[in-house]
């Protein structure tokens, strides 16, 4: 039998779990958890905090921290992240005081983070739960890429480039869900039920963060 908190029915103990939603660029991590907030779904959601400019539509604090680089590797001396990475040139990173306060809150904590940040998340804390999400295929995600508009040919290629070597990663994940064309609401469906399915286990993850 595996380790964690046995569930007792007779004195129901929910344990709050750390979810990692993950994927390449373009697959709609974005969509997936605006839409579980959209329903009400009683989570907190973790923001992350990086370098790059706001897009159109992003507000900071909610969809992203802002940070210029300076700021960011000053985060990084004062060990203030729970992870970071460079991706695409720019710093990304968790902000490990929100993650434990969000815990402690009792609430469900939901993360956004690429393949890297994934797997470097696992390695720290063992009970998180990984949810790949994939397009339906290949075609869909680079054609989902090229309607974003937001880089040049020669970054779009690379941001392609990079989606097939961490499509490869998917064995890695605990969970995998298909986020395909017009199929958000599925998407999210599918999500929520695996945190509900988690919540039943007779063993329920007991995340520790150091």
């Amino acid at each position: 039998m595996g380790g964690g908190v046995v569930f007792d029915p007779y004195n129901p103990q929910v344990t709050p779990l750390l979810v990692v939603i993950s994927g390449p660029s373009g697959v709609g991590k974005d969509s997936v958890v605006q839409r579980i907030k959209d329903r009400g779904t009683q989570f907190h959601f973790v923001v992350t905090a990086t370098s790059r400019p706001p897009r159109p539509g992003e507000r900071h604090g909610i969809d992203y921290f802002f940070v210029s680089p300076d700021d960011f590797t000053q985060m990084i001396r004062e060990d203030e992240l729970l992870e970071h990475a460079i991706v695409y040139g720019q710093y990304k990173g968790i902000p490990k005081q929100q993650v434990r306060e969000a815990l402690a809150s009792g609430n469900d904590v939901i993360m956004r983070l690429d393949v890297q940040g994934a797997a470097t998340v696992k390695r720290l804390i063992p009970e998180a739960i990984l949810i790949f999400l994939s397009a339906a295929s290949e075609e869909e995600l680079v054609e989902r890429l090229r309607r974003r508009r937001t880089e040049s040919d020669g970054q779009l290629q690379r941001r392609i480039e990079t989606a097939r070597e961490e499509m490869q990663c998917l064995v890695d994940f605990d969970y995998v869900v298909i986020n395909g064309q017009c199929k958000l609401d599925s998407a999210a469906d599918r999500v929520v039920s695996i945190i509900e399915a988690e919540h039943c286990k007779t063993r329920q993850r007991q995340v520790d963060l150091a």
